[in-house]
């Protein structure tokens, strides 16, 4: 341990210290757009499920009861790309993961939307968009550079 009581960064098995505003690396236009689309899918999310809670406690469906249980599961699902937005926005090489996996959820959805017909088509379309964006967006390299993640088969030192 140095003597300012901070662990040596280059010693296998200790945390490097935390990069403050002024020396942590810029963050990518990419990761940027990646991290907003998350927050999207978030927003979405949030307004599918708050519409489902308070059709549910109006009373429109038919089981009001599983539209209210419906909202609120929609809502902590909500949850997931919301901190992976802020991981992104915060170039925190976990959030990654939770990003991808909304996307990839996503696409199912956005072809049910759009097998769906009618109204839901371009709901659907829109969904895809996203999805497919913000997977590109994920694995561009200048993303995963910026965020820490090596490429499979890449040792840290050499």
């Amino acid at each position: 341990m140095s003597s300012s009581g901070r662990t040596n960064p280059t010693t296998p098995g200790t945390a490097a210290p935390r990069p403050t505003p002024e020396t942590a690396p810029p963050r990518p236009a990419r990761l940027t757009a990646a991290a907003c689309l998350a927050a999207l899918e978030a927003l979405g999310l949030f307004a599918v499920g708050v519409y489902l809670l308070v059709a549910g406690l109006s009373g429109k469906p038919d089981d009001p009861g599983q539209a209210e249980a419906l909202g609120v599961t929609v809502l902590v699902i909500g949850l997931l790309p919301l901190i992976a937005a802020r991981g992104l926005f915060g170039l925190r090489g976990w959030s990654r993961g939770p990003a991808m996996i909304t996307h990839v959820i996503a696409l199912p959805i956005a072809y049910a939307l759009m097998s769906s017909g009618g109204a839901l088509v371009p709901v659907g379309i829109a969904v895809a968009a996203v999805a497919v964006a913000g997977l590109v967006l994920l694995v561009n390299p200048a993303t995963t550079a910026a965020l820490g993640i090596r490429p499979p088969g890449t040792r840290e030192n050499g």
